[in-house]
C-alpha cells in the first residue's frame, strides 16, 4: 500500500519545545485519512518516514509522557 504523504501538514511534538531542534514530527492530516500515523524526524524532512499504527502511535506518546 502506497501512502504518498504531503510535504505540509507536519506537526512537532510539543515536548520539542526550541531544545535544539531535536523533535519528532507527525502527520495528523493524514493519519485522520488513512488510519496509518507518518512520523519522521525534524532535523532530515526529506528523509525516511516511519508509518505507524495510531495505537503504535498512541502507545509512543504515551511512553514519552512518561519520560
Amino acid at each position: 500500500m502506497n501512502h504518498t504523504v504531503t510535504t505540509d501538514g507536519w506537526l512537532s511534538s510539543s515536548f520539542s519545545q526550541n531544545n535544539g531542534g531535536e523533535c519528532v514530527e507527525w502527520h495528523p492530516t493524514h493519519a485522520a485519512a488513512h488510519g496509518i500515523v507518518p512520523i519522521r524526524d525534524s532535523k532530515v524532512p526529506m528523509g525516511p518516514v516511519l508509518m505507524v499504527s495510531q495505537s503504535a502511535f498512541a502507545d509512543l506518546v504515551r511512553l514519552a509522557k512518561l519520560g
